[in-house]
């Protein structure tokens, strides 16, 4: 968590010094203007740590305008910086080639533009996030009895519940959901995104338990951890959802009557929390399923250990919200290769990678609109997969 603070704290730190020396350079605004300037860019840098620090204090409402604030000038920044590099790369390029620069490339003109560039896409941003699109996936299989004539499974992820995303996000999602008339409602992590007080009357999380508690799923509602899960404190994290009508599978597995088993496994934040390891672990629970159901397999991160390939036959995840922000998405591709959306992988196994529901952070998203993800499994006499 050391070495996590440390390294947030020198990218974000080192975003706010650039866009800091890019305007100084660019405008030359007098001493005021600069004053005022570096101390909005050191409380931009600290406002994520100081809404945790007020979170943990109790103060409901200094953290939820601290985080709206900070989070939406966080989104900002990033669209910022992100804009201003290839201005000043491709200055720089033409600088070494020993052309003019002039125009929309010179410090002032690239600088006016990055700004305007960010504000424009911060807003639009601002309201990406909150259009929620339906992914679907028709899945044939002979492991589902011909009594059965569909198995409808709709997958939220990465919701974020907390600070931000609260009851009017959670609202419209949950809308979606219930036009869907799901058989099984699966939560593949990060429901949770914060500590705040389940005391009946505050602005805690009881209402948002009772929003989740009332959506049928007549064959059940199941959960694994994500990452955000442990941060905001396991036990805390799970007797909200639990209290949200789920049950989660910490490596294990539960089988229905008719022809499915759920199997899901704890996130591996776990080793940076210098917790005790899951009793059991994934290859071990995979290799136990029964083999004549379609195994359905819950994971928060978007990894597949070669040696668990063929034992599900789809595996759900979440976790890297497809960037959320372009061009984040070619940073997340980094670490997690797997695209978000559907993808075939060996010995008849599938993956289904969400953008995620809701928003980490900044309340934006560019290029990576929000997701909820129907699947429809219906029998089959031989075992075939479409995809839309």
């Amino acid at each position: 968590m050391s070495l996590f603070l440390i390294t947030f704290l020198s990218l974000y730190g080192g975003m706010h010094l650039y866009a800091y020396v890019r305007i100084q350079r660019a405008f030359r605004p007098g001493r005021r203007v600069l004053f005022t300037l570096r101390c909005l860019m050191m409380l931009g840098t600290g406002a994520p740590f100081l809404v945790r620090i007020c979170e943990q204090c109790g103060l409901e409402r200094t953290t939820q305008a601290l985080a709206w604030s900070g989070y939406c000038w966080m989104g900002f920044i990033f669209i910022l910086v992100s804009t201003l590099i290839p201005l000043d790369l491709l200055r720089l390029a033409f600088s070494r080639l020993s052309l003019t620069v002039s125009g929309f490339l010179s410090p002032c003109r690239s600088c006016e533009l990055a700004l305007l560039c960010a504000l424009a896409v911060s807003c639009y941003g601002f309201y990406e996030a909150r259009q929620i699109r339906t992914e679907r996936i028709t899945i044939s299989n002979s492991k589902i009895p011909p009594s059965v004539k569909r198995i409808r499974i709709v997958q939220l992820s990465d919701v974020h519940l907390g600070l931000i995303v609260r009851e009017a996000r959670l609202s419209r999602m949950l809308r979606v959901v219930g036009e869907l008339r799901p058989d099984i409602l699966v939560s593949t992590g990060d429901l949770i995104d914060g500590r705040l007080s389940r005391r009946e009357g505050s602005a805690g999380f009881s209402d948002l338990e009772a929003m989740l508690r009332q959506v049928p799923a007549p064959w059940g509602k199941f959960a694994v951890s994500g990452n955000h899960e442990y941060y905001a404190g396991l036990e805390h994290s799970l007797e909200v959802t639990k209290a949200s009508g789920f049950r989660v599978l910490r490596n294990e597995a539960v089988v229905l009557p008719i022809g499915l088993v759920i199997s899901g496994c704890d996130d591996a934040a776990w080793k940076r929390m210098s917790l005790p390891p899951p009793r059991l672990d994934e290859t071990a629970l995979l290799r136990a399923l029964p083999r004549d159901r379609f195994r359905l397999h819950l994971k928060h991160r978007p990894r597949v250990d070669p040696r668990n390939e063929g034992l599900f036959d789809l595996q759900l995840s979440g976790h890297t919200h497809k960037g959320q922000i372009f061009p984040f998405y070619l940073l997340t591709k980094l670490s997690f290769p797997i695209p978000s959306g559907t993808t075939q992988l060996n010995n008849g196994s599938m993956i289904h990678v969400s953008r995620g529901s809701g928003t980490w952070g900044p309340p934006i998203r560019f290029l990576a609109p929000p997701e909820i993800t129907v699947i429809d499994i219906v029998p089959a006499r031989r075992g075939a997969t479409t995809l839309p």
